[in-house]
This record gives C-alpha cells, sequence and structure tokens, in this order.
C-alpha cells in the first residue's frame, strides 16, 4: 500500500524539525562551553589585577613609612547606601533623593557613585539611611545572595550568567566577575552595570537596630549617616 503524500509530508517536516534542534543544541553546547572557558580566564584575570592593586597599595604605605610621610589612599569611588528609615516624616526633597537613588522601601540597598554631586545629595538624606565603602567582598556577597536583575522591567534572580548576558552583553559584561569587576573599579558601564541590577533586598539585622539610637547620627552613636569602611559589619548582618 502507498503511503500518503501528506504522511510523507509530515515525516519529512519532522525530520527538518529534529535535524535543526539537534544542530541548535550541538551550538548551544559549544557556546556554553567556550563561554566557561572565557568566563574562567576573566575570573582569573581580574583576581591578578585586584592582587597586584592591593600588593601596590602596600608597598606605598611601606615606602612612605621608610620615608617618615604618610600614604594617602585613592578616594573611595563607590558606596554603598541602605535606606533604615519608613516614610513617615520624610521632606520631598530627601523623597525625591531616594527615589533617585532607588531607595523605595526600608532595609533597601543600591550602589552610588561618588562625585560632588551625589555626596550632596547623600548629606541631605543622612537621617534616613546609612551608607559606606563596601570591600570587593561585600559586594561579591551581594551579587552572589542576594543579587536580582532587571529584565523586560522583571525582577529576575542572577541564578546563572545567562541572565547577566541578556542584560548587560551589549555592554561586554557577560558573567558575575565582569560585573564585579565593573562595580568596583567603576568602569565605564557603571550606570549600566548598576541600573541592571535591583535594588538589594535586605534583612533588618540580627539583633536589630536601638530604638533609642537608631535616629542619632553614627558618630553620636546611632545608626544614619556615614560609616564608612564599618558598613561591610552591618552588612554581614543584614545578608
Amino acid at each position: 500500500m502507498k503511503t500518503p503524500e501528506s504522511v510523507l509530508k509530515k515525516q519529512a517536516t519532522q525530520a527538518k524539525i529534529a535535524a535543526m534542534a539537534k544542530e541548535q543544541s550541538v551550538a548551544a553546547k559549544q557556546k556554553k562551553a567556550a563561554d566557561k572557558k572565557q568566563f574562567v580566564a576573566n575570573a582569573e584575570k581580574y583576581a591578578a589585577e585586584y592582587a597586584a592593586a592591593e600588593k601596590a597599595e602596600i608597598d606605598n604605605r611601606r615606602k612612605a613609612k621608610a620615608q617618615g610621610g604618610f600614604y594617602v589612599p585613592a578616594e573611595p569611588k563607590v558606596a554603598l547606601v541602605i535606606r533604615i528609615r519608613g516614610t513617615i516624616g520624610v521632606s520631598p526633597k530627601a523623597k525625591k533623593v531616594m527615589q533617585l537613588f532607588r531607595l523605595r522601601q526600608i532595609h533597601n540597598a543600591t550602589f552610588v557613585k561618588l562625585n560632588e554631586a551625589t555626596i550632596r545629595m547623600l548629606r541631605l538624606i543622612e537621617p534616613y539611611v546609612t551608607y559606606g565603602i563596601p570591600t570587593r567582598a561585600t559586594i561579591e556577597k551581594l551579587i552572589y545572595k542576594r543579587g536580582f536583575g532587571k529584565l523586560n522591567k522583571q525582577r529576575v534572580p542572577i541564578a546563572d550568567n545567562s541572565v547577566i548576558q541578556e542584560g548587560l552583553g551589549k555592554c561586554g559584561i557577560n558573567c558575575c566577575a565582569d560585573l564585579i569587576h565593573e562595580l568596583v573599579t567603576v568602569g565605564p558601564h557603571f550606570k549600566e552595570a548598576n541600573n541592571f541590577l535591583w535594588p538589594f533586598k535586605l534583612s533588618s539585622p540580627l539583633g536589630g537596630f536601638s530604638r533609642k539610637t537608631k535616629l542619632l547620627h553614627y558618630l553620636e552613636g546611632g545608626e544614619a549617616g556615614n560609616r564608612a569602611e564599618e558598613i561591610n559589619k552591618l552588612v554581614k548582618k543584614m545578608i
């Protein structure tokens, strides 16, 4: 019995689809392997760069000490800002600044590039936030543990490098190591990288904030305002 033409056409179409699917699968596997190789190479390159920078700083400090002088480190380029107070009693100006920094909820945290304008803005919202200079380890922890990206205006967990590749591939940022490097060094695509990251949603710190001192400045024994390097200890409690 002769096989109907419609059945033959269907079989040919299915075979064609299966061949295309196999081709795409092989291409995807090859791309994944090549990407993995590239990401590992990037991570090693950045690790060497960080180690060299740390060594140079130590050498400069020792040299200055030997010559009887002082070593002044470079000005920090990025700050981590955490909102610690709610919306009650917030002035319209401060509210607007917090919206610009994307700090819409209590315990939200974002990175801010430090320049004259942003420092003035931070001073304006000091009673409602706490901020400081994050270390590379803190930036890594935040991205690995609380990192969410913005894809098509949706909050997507950074569980895979493909999320970063889809959101920031056009900027040459394809993996977590690239993203962390861009934030740590405040590279040319810092703005795009920072906007891709959804504001971090942190927990209330272990032991909580003191009700008596929460409204005071950090230098007065409170929680608000600039706490420089001490921000890393607070983030550790809130992750």
